[in-house]
C-alpha cells in the first residue's frame, strides 16, 4: 500500500489504537478533531483516504469530509459511526458524498479491507481523471488549431485574452480555476462556422453590415453550444457563451461568485480591455474601462495597471519568410495589389505564419513591412 491515509477523530486513545494497529502497514497520518485533519490536509496532502470519526465537537464527521471534497476532490472518503450515528451517517452516505462507513468498533481485519477497497478507488479516480484530461486536452488542442487555420487574428485574439486572464487571477490574488484560462483560450472558437469572407472582413477591420455584425456576435453562443458536448467542459462553455453579455453585478463579495460568474466577469472584462487597446491606449480608453458598470472596479483597476510588456520593443524590418511566433505586426500588412489583409497590432502566430506563406506564394505581399519584436 503506497498511497497515504488521513485519519481523524477527537478521541486521543481511538488515535493510538489506530496508530498502533496501523503504522507499519500503511503510510498513516492521524489528527485529532476536523480542525487538526483540515490543516494536516492542507500541509501534508494529497492523501488517497481521508477516514474521519462521525461524532466531533465543532465540526462533525459529515461537514469535515465535505470540506475535504472541496479541498482534496480526488481524495476517497470514509466514515466512522456509532449506532447513535447511524441514520445521520445512512443519510450522508446516500448523498454520494461518502464512499463508505464503518461501524464502532471496527474490526482491524474489517479495517483494513476498507482501506484496501478505498486505494482500489482512489486508482480508479485517478486513472479516470487521467484519461479525461487526455480526451480533453487533445480535444482542445484540435479546436486550438483548427482556429488558428481558419483565423490566425482571431487566434492572435484568444491568447491575449488568455495572458489577460492569467494575469489578473495573479493580480487580484483569486485562487487559480483551471476553466478560467481555458476559456479565454478557446473564446473565439465560435470564428470556425464564420463565412470566410466575414472573417477576412473582421481581420482587415472593414466596416461590417449590420447581418454580418450580427454573425460575428454570435460567434460567443456557437462556441458555447460546441464546447458544452465536451465532457467536463460545462463551466468553460457556459463563460464562453457569455463572454459578450455584460455581467450582472455581484452581491456581496464578488471573488466568491463561483466559477461560472466569476469566469465570465474576468472574460468579459479581458475583452473589453483587448477593444480599448485594439483603438490605442490612451487614457481615455482606460477611463472607459474603468467607468463600464459591467466590469467590478477592482478588474477594471487591475487591467489598466497591466503591464503589457514587461521587455522593451524593437521594431523591424522583415519578409514574410523572417517572421516568427511572438512578434507583432508594426503596420498594417498588404497585399502587392493594396489590399489590407492583417491589420496593425497583430501577433504572429505559427498558423498566420502558415497563411502568409501562401499568400506570398499567390497574390504576394507588399515586403519589407515593419514588426515589433521585444529584445
Amino acid at each position: 500500500m503506497s498511497q497515504r491515509v488521513l485519519f481523524v477523530d477527537d478521541e486521543p486513545n481511538v488515535l493510538e489504537a489506530v496508530q498502533r494497529t496501523l503504522r507499519k502497514r500503511i503510510d498513516l497520518r492521524i489528527a485529532a478533531g476536523a480542525a487538526e485533519g483540515l490543516r494536516v490536509l492542507r500541509q501534508e496532502g494529497p492523501f488517497a483516504l481521508v477516514i474521519s470519526d462521525m461524532r466531533m465537537p465543532e465540526m462533525d464527521g459529515a461537514q469535515f469530509l465535505s470540506r475535504v471534497r472541496e479541498e482534496s476532490p480526488d481524495s476517497v472518503r470514509m466514515i466512522l459511526s456509532g449506532q447513535a450515528d447511524l441514520q445521520a451517517t445512512i443519510a450522508t452516505v446516500n448523498e454520494g458524498h461518502i464512499f463508505r462507513f464503518l461501524s464502532k468498533p471496527c474490526p482491524t481485519d474489517q479495517l483494513i479491507s476498507a482501506i484496501e477497497g478505498g486505494f482500489e478507488q482512489y486508482r480508479l479516480i485517478r486513472a479516470e481523471k487521467s484519461l479525461l484530461e487526455e480526451t480533453l486536452s487533445g480535444a482542445v488542442k484540435v479546436l486550438v488549431e483548427l482556429l488558428g487555420m481558419v483565423s490566425p487574428a482571431a487566434s492572435s485574439r484568444a491568447s491575449r485574452l488568455q495572458r489577460y486572464v492569467n494575469s489578473l487571477v495573479v493580480s487580484l490574488e483569486l485562487q487559480a480555476c483551471w476553466q478560467w484560462p481555458l476559456a479565454a483560450l478557446i473564446s473565439q472558437v465560435g470564428c470556425v462556422a464564420l463565412p470566410k469572407e466575414l472573417l477576412s472582413k473582421v481581420e482587415a477591420g472593414q466596416i461590417l453590415s449590420e447581418h454580418e455584425k450580427y454573425m460575428y456576435d454570435a460567434h460567443p453562443e456557437v462556441a458555447g453550444k460546441l464546447l458544452a458536448t465536451i465532457p467536463r467542459l460545462e463551466d468553460v462553455a457556459w463563460i464562453v457563451g457569455m463572454q459578450g453579455v455584460p455581467p450582472a453585478a455581484a452581491a456581496g463579495n464578488w471573488r466568491d461568485a463561483g466559477v461560472r460568474p466569476l469566469g465570465h466577469a474576468l472574460l468579459y472584462a479581458a475583452r473589453e480591455f483587448d477593444r480599448l487597446l485594439g483603438s490605442g491606449r490612451s487614457a481615455k480608453a482606460m477611463e472607459q474601462l474603468r467607468s463600464n458598470s459591467s466590469i467590478q472596479p477592482a478588474i477594471a483597476g487591475a487591467l489598466a495597471a497591466m503591464p503589457i510588456s514587461m521587455q522593451p520593443w524593437v521594431v523591424r524590418q522583415v519578409a514574410v519568410k523572417d517572421l516568427s511566433p511572438g512578434m507583432v505586426l508594426d503596420q498594417d500588412l498588404v497585399s502587392s495589389k493594396g489590399l489590407r489583409i492583417v491589420p496593425e497590432g497583430n501577433e504572429v502566430t505559427r498558423p498566420l505564419i502558415v497563411k502568409l506563406l501562401s499568400i506570398a506564394s499567390g497574390v504576394g505581399i507588399a515586403e519589407p513591412f515593419r514588426v515589433r519584436v521585444q529584445m
